[in-house]
């Protein structure tokens, strides 16, 4: 329309420039205008309407609306400039009072709860609180409410604070003592939970929810205090194991390679455990019953043996990898290393582990008692103590 307005000025202008106006020409001019109008409006109708929504988008315009959307803008989305406005009705402080506030927050955090978007809940909750209102039963809603969202994506020990925070605004609040308990049972802490439920029960002696919780309460608790108990016993008895060991340990004298030079490290449950992954759950042990577990390590063996057993026991069965036949027992030389001293000592296989590990060269390393067993008289065994560099020493 903003041609036809500018027409008219135009015209407007010509009648200001002429000073007088006979009946003749004011009739000339009134026709004269309503021609151009009735042209102009007839020009309208031949051209497209192109500020309309397409049909292949009508629906998706539409759900833009503030007053027909369906869902909440979300981040990076263009707004509409209405729902700005109304953003701003509902959420800014000029406009609304703490109370007020306070309660919009609430409404969005019970829809974010209905459609479970908990942490969004968790947030409209906390703006609620932030409004500072003093109205305690609104704060108690508000502290319930946001328990509630954190029990969902069970963060217990937020959602027990809440709900405690909420009986503080509102001593007789069921649902927020009800809330509690359940917060408390998850977090095993028993007695809270006991006493909430006993709470309820003097409230709605029928409250079998409660009932059933506080029963489940007891026997976890039960439950709980023999596990710790066993764990307890079991813990002496370890440390009791431990003890003997390591008195055994040092009236043999055994070395460890992880040992300072001159400085005797403390042994300790974590010197003896394996660095291995296969002996991991075999660490050093005292055994009056020898017994074998055998594979390509030698697990839980008896001091008493020699390494002559040892070789029996890990040849009992040909290598797969063996084609030639040359890892068997007779046919081998078998080694450990002193990495502090630099050197390699051949075992002599007559000699029991007790024996071998007495001598002064040898270290525990990494938990383990660590031997190289190569074909004797071999380019193997020739390379094995070439790549060493270091002296051979015999035992």
């Amino acid at each position: 329309m903003c041609d036809f307005f500018v027409l008219r000025l135009n015209l407007m202008e010509e009648l200001a420039a002429q000073k007088n106006w006979t009946d003749e020409e004011r009739l000339e001019l009134a026709a004269r205008l309503d021609a151009e109008l009735d042209a102009f409006i007839e020009g309208l109708e031949k051209k497209r309407y192109e500020e309309g929504w397409p049909e292949d988008r009508w629906q998706e315009e539409m759900d833009k609306h503030p007053f027909f959307m369906k869902k909440a803008p979300q981040p990076g989305d263009e707004v509409h400039p209405m729902f700005e406005g109304l953003q701003k009705l509902k959420y800014d402080p000029e406009e609304n009072t703490r109370d007020e506030l306070a309660l919009n927050y609430k409404e969005d955090g019970n829809f974010y709860m209905k459609h479970k978007k908990f942490r969004m809940a968790v947030y409209s909750f906390s703006e609620g609180i932030k409004s500072k209102t003093e109205n305690p039963d609104v704060l108690a809603v508000l502290y319930n409410n946001r328990s509630a969202a954190h029990y969902f994506i069970k963060n217990y020990r937020s959602a027990l604070s809440d709900a405690q925070r909420a009986l503080f605004y509102k001593p007789d609040y069921t649902k927020a003592r009800w809330r509690a308990a359940q917060c408390a049972h998850e977090l095993d802490k028993f007695d809270v939970c006991t006493q909430l439920c006993e709470e309820l029960l003097e409230v709605d002696v029928d409250h079998k929810e409660a009932k059933t919780l506080l029963h489940r309460t007891k026997m976890k608790k039960l439950e709980t205090e023999r596990n710790q108990r066993r764990e307890a016993a079991e813990a002496k008895r370890r440390l009791t194991r431990f003890h003997r060991l390591k008195d055994a340990i040092e009236q043999r004298a055994i070395k460890f390679d992880d040992q300072r030079l001159g400085k005797k490290k403390e042994v300790t449950e974590e010197l003896l455990r394996p660095k291995f992954l296969p002996l991991e759950d075999h660490p050093v042990h005292l055994d009056n019953y020898p017994e074998f577990l055998f594979s390509d390590f030698q697990q839980q063996l008896p001091e008493t043996a020699t390494m002559s057993d040892c070789l029996a026991t890990l040849f009992a069965e040909p290598m797969s990898c063996d084609k030639a036949n040359n890892y068997r027992q007779g046919n081998v030389h078998v080694y450990y290393e002193n990495r502090k001293a630099g050197l390699v000592h051949k075992v002599a296989l007559e000699k029991t582990i007790a024996e071998t590990i007495a001598e002064k060269g040898f270290f525990v390393s990494g938990g383990a008692l660590l031997f190289y067993v190569v074909p004797k008289d071999t380019r193997i065994e020739q390379e094995f103590l070439n790549q060493q560099r270091r002296p051979m020493v015999y035992s």
